[in-house]
């Protein structure tokens, strides 16, 4: 079995144990408790998706330049209960980044929103380096946006692959972009 059948299949039980839960800040603490980084779950799955980067099969679609890719592993099947399965890297040493607030430097994705919301495995792949999330900056872990919220993507600190799934494989470009 390749490294993309072994994260699919890696992902399957996770996927039937939280099936019928729903994305929001309480699940994100829940995920983060069970599931974070100390977890096999996470150390297995954080490695098949790095390897995935590694192979090519992840994340390798330019959405805005080398620093900002993306790409659908697996649209949502019956044996996933409808997840679709999304790999996502950005690298915050991008050219087009800014400095937030702290004077960190951030790469900013494109805007979006999730009508069913939305679980992100963080996976950094240099030290310190962060995904932000609706709670705030998540380093190693996970991420849970709420049904119908929207977005940028951010990452600071260096370079972030984001593993998500997606219940019904949705996710929407549609919405116009805060002022």
């Amino acid at each position: 079995m390749g490294s993309r059948e072994e994260l699919i299949q890696g992902s399957i039980p996770f996927l039937r144990e939280i099936k019928d839960m729903t994305p929001g800040a309480e699940m994100e603490r829940w995920l983060n408790e069970k599931y974070g980084e100390q977890s096999s779950l996470y150390q297995d799955l954080s490695r098949l998706i790095k390897i995935g980067v590694e192979e090519g099969w992840a994340a390798n679609q330019e959405v805005e330049g080398p620093n900002y890719r993306r790409s659908r592993i697996l649209e949502p099947t019956p044996e996933t209960f409808q997840f679709s399965i999304t790999a996502v890297y950005m690298n915050s040493a991008d050219p087009r980044r800014f400095k937030d607030e702290d004077d960190s430097d951030v790469l900013r994705g494109e805007y979006h929103g999730h009508p069913y919301g939305e679980l992100n495995l963080v996976v950094p792949l240099n030290k310190g380096a962060e995904l932000k999330g609706l709670q705030g900056w998540q380093g190693p872990g996970w991420t849970a946006p709420d049904p119908g919220s929207r977005h940028y993507p951010e990452v600071r600190g260096g370079a972030v692959i984001a593993l998500f799934y997606l219940p019904a494989g949705r996710i929407s470009y549609d919405f116009k972009a805060p002022a």
